[in-house]
């Protein structure tokens, strides 16, 4: 029962951390795309997000790969998995995988194969999301390439700080002078 108290506390304190951040939902910032592409580049992978992950669903701040799509279910998010453990989780196979085998993702478009998930960490140690990298076949980073994801998502988590802090002083500074 305490477990189960503490598992919905936890969660509760990741939703409104992201909720503070004001980053769900926001528009197109090329910093983002810029880290998703150079994943996607050291990873030799043909996509790459960065997802954060509320109540419902997870919600793509970058995209690189999958053109036309924002966000999917949560209960289908492979990043979910992910934020559950606040580890970097690497799939070889999704098709062999027994979390995954059967996932729409997987068994339909766009056919995932490989996933790896980086956590984006909070200062405070909540887990909003991810930076993943994925391929259409099966595959396995090396140590470089890993290390290069987890710096990446912790470049990620900083700019999305930064942004947070910078939004709110600016609205200090436009309420003080309205």
């Amino acid at each position: 029962m305490q477990s189960q108290i503490d598992t919905e506390l936890k969660e509760m304190a990741r939703i409104q951390a992201l909720i503070q951040l004001s980053a769900l939902d926001s528009p197109y910032e090329a910093i983002f795309d810029t880290i998703t592409a150079i994943a996607s580049d050291v990873c030799e992978t043909p996509i790459s997000l960065i997802s954060l992950v509320d109540e419902k669903r997870q919600w793509f701040k970058s995209n690189v790969g999958l053109p036309g799509i924002t966000e999917t279910d949560r209960e289908y998010a492979f990043c979910a998995q992910t934020i559950k453990d606040s580890v970097t989780l690497e799939i070889e196979d999704a098709t062999q995988d027994e979390r995954f085998f059967d996932n729409p993702l997987v068994t339909g478009d766009p056919a995932i194969r490989f996933y790896c998930g980086a956590p984006i960490l909070l200062p405070m140690g909540e887990t909003i999301g991810t930076l993943c990298v994925i391929d259409r076949k099966a595959n396995v980073l090396n140590t470089y390439q890993k290390k290069t994801l987890e710096g990446l998502a912790k470049l990620v988590s900083q700019l999305l700080v930064a942004r947070a802090v910078n939004h709110r002083r600016l609205a200090n500074i436009k309420s003080r002078n309205t």
